[in-house]
């Protein structure tokens, strides 16, 4: 069974004030996604202007070090990339924070379950996102993906940043890890997901991060948990936690 791959439905193009060039802190989440992939998948970003697009060939083709998902970028929208490659609506899942049921993991295919609501659908091919996201107060800029019509998922009720939303989508329906929330531990529970899955997520919401001399900020969003740095610090895209410490100390200048 192939692996399922991922599209970025980029939301920007119908604002006036949206750049051609993507802002440093969007870049950083959009290579970030390609980490969380890994290597063996594709991340699909559609619906970008010839200017962005080009901006973000540019910042993704960076030579990195660590194992990466291929990337394709496409000015085409997702329902055009979906007619061209003959995907039906049904095989492509919108990750919807009002969708009525939570992300699994027999959304791709890898485990199989007899008590899967039959409205829910699935499996899956293809994992749709709304980019660029991380609005507070949060936009609903999902609403007019939600009009296509394709079966959705949600991740909880706390807003994740993009390329932690992705992140966690891989981590179910590929890794098999539960996401263990207070709300979709039931559903968990009546799918068989609670007894099939290889492990669950660790979260930290709303972390506050420090950088001495009594300067922070509290991120308003759920992360998982950074193994690396240890238990309450978010895991979030190489080079952030130093542009918003500058952007921090920017804010102080007069």
């Amino acid at each position: 069974m192939s692996r399922p791959q991922y599209v970025i439905e980029h939301m920007e193009e119908d604002d006036p004030s949206a750049p051609s060039v993507f802002p440093h802190w969007a870049l950083l989440e959009y290579r970030h996604m390609l980490h969380h992939v890994g290597p063996g998948s594709t991340v699909h970003f559609t619906s970008l202007s010839h200017a962005s697009l080009e901006s973000l060939r540019t910042s993704l083709s960076s030579t990195s070090s660590e194992p990466r998902a291929e990337f394709q970028l496409h000015t085409a929208s997702i329902t055009t990339l979906m007619a061209e490659r003959n995907v039906p609506h049904a095989k492509v899942c919108l990750l919807d924070p009002k969708s009525p049921f939570a992300v699994s993991i027999t959304d791709a295919g890898l485990v199989s379950s007899s008590t899967k609501s039959v409205e829910a659908g699935g499996p899956f091919e293809y994992f749709l996102f709304g980019g660029i996201l991380g609005d507070d107060p949060p936009r609903d800029r999902t609403s007019s993906l939600r009009q296509l019509g394709f079966p959705s998922r949600h991740l909880g009720s706390i807003q994740m940043t993009t390329d932690t939303a992705l992140g966690v989508t891989k981590r179910c329906v590929e890794d098999l890890l539960l996401l263990d929330l207070s709300d979709t531990q039931q559903q968990e529970k009546q799918w068989g997901d609670a007894d099939a899955a290889k492990g669950k997520m660790h979260w930290v919401d709303h972390p506050e991060l420090k950088f001495g001399r009594g300067e922070s900020v509290e991120m308003p969003f759920r992360y998982l948990v950074d193994e690396r740095r240890g238990q309450g610090e978010p895991l979030m895209p190489e080079g952030m936690r130093e542009l918003i410490r500058d952007d921090l100390g920017r804010s102080f200048e007069f």
